[in-house]
């Protein structure tokens, strides 16, 4: 089976605090090098009570020094947010200190609401084609040739492989024009996934980073040793997806039996929507999903997230996950 790799949004538990989530994010990290995922990415998410990986590139530090093998990146950056240059300097630092296992995705959205945009500085009239521009400039720093007036040290020169995100038909144009590898939200926003992928493959013009087309696709999965449990398990992230577009996003809930039963049909319907790229059970029934998926979608990788609320559960969903690759 194609390489399995992770998304950790670093949740804050209700009842804990971020220090735990960063102990709960570098031991699934150490477990996942072990069980050998190819990769581990945190996302940039700001002012959400329950997501601690706000300073994306400190948390991969974390996690890359706790680790020896496995690829550690940003899945991704939310690159408007920042200037290309600090964005240089910053993965040109991590990548000196943990050569040849650092990922730079990018993404072109807030990462939070216009308010916390607002505050982070960002201009909110940017043109959406300024982000190609900028993603252009950010590869310019990291070229041995000097491309601007000015260098990011450390950065030039450095080998830092470049990743476009995307959940929306542009990143898809983007990622093809540039000749970058892809990977698509379909975890969250799989509307257009199969019109992305097939848009990317057929316009991809290959670079100096990548010769053929590259898609990784986000796949939400609960794996538990019973159906039950891990329906069971499932209903944290469906809290957290109702109280997100509700206006009320909270801290990581407790799961909760019955769930489904409890809430308007509305927000049933939404969520049948924004995890219908899910597999949702024990071994068989997850590895059964995972192989229709990847049949379906001719992805190259999976980039595999798995929020539960009790840590010990969420090893066990991605222990699991790890051996449908043998």
């Amino acid at each position: 089976m194609i390489p399995f790799s992770i998304l950790d949004l670093a949740p804050i538990n209700e009842g804990s605090d971020a220090a735990q989530s960063f102990r709960n994010t570098l031991d699934l990290a150490q477990h996942a090098e072990r069980w050998g995922y190819q990769r581990y990415w945190l996302a940039e998410h700001h002012g959400m009570p329950g997501i601690a990986s706000a300073a994306t590139a400190v948390l991969i530090g974390h996690v890359a020094g706790g680790t020896s093998t496995i690829r550690v990146g940003a899945g991704g950056i939310m690159l408007p947010n920042h200037s290309p240059l600090v964005i240089a300097e910053q993965f040109g630092t991590l990548e000196s200190l943990y050569p040849g296992r650092i990922d730079l995705g990018l993404g072109r959205a807030p990462g939070s609401d216009q308010l916390t945009a607002r505050a982070l500085r960002r201009n909110l009239a940017t043109d959406p084609s300024q982000f190609p521009n900028d993603v252009i400039e950010l590869m310019g720093y990291f070229s041995a040739e000097q491309r601007h007036a000015v260098r990011a040290v450390p950065g030039a020169g450095l080998n830092v492989p470049i990743w476009i995100l995307g959940s929306s038909l542009f990143g898809a144009q983007v990622a093809a024009a540039l000749g970058l590898p892809y990977a698509f939200a379909s975890h969250f926003a799989p509307e257009q996934m199969m019109q992305a992928i097939a848009l990317y493959r057929s316009t991809f013009k290959p670079s100096a980073q990548l010769a053929k087309p590259y898609v990784m696709l986000g796949y939400n999965v609960f794996a538990a040793d019973t159906e039950d449990e891990a329906q069971f398990l499932a209903t944290s992230m469906q809290q957290a997806f109702v109280n997100l577009r509700s206006g009320h996003p909270k801290r990581l809930q407790p799961p909760v039996a019955g769930y489904l039963d409890g809430i308007p049909p509305h927000f049933r319907d939404m969520l049948d929507y924004v995890l219908s790229c899910a597999a949702i059970g024990t071994h068989d029934t997850v590895k059964r999903s995972l192989q229709a998926f990847i049949e379906q979608t001719g992805a190259d990788e999976l980039m595999i997230t798995s929020m539960m609320f009790d840590h010990n559960a969420r090893l066990r969903s991605y222990e699991i996950t790890s051996e449908l690759r043998e």
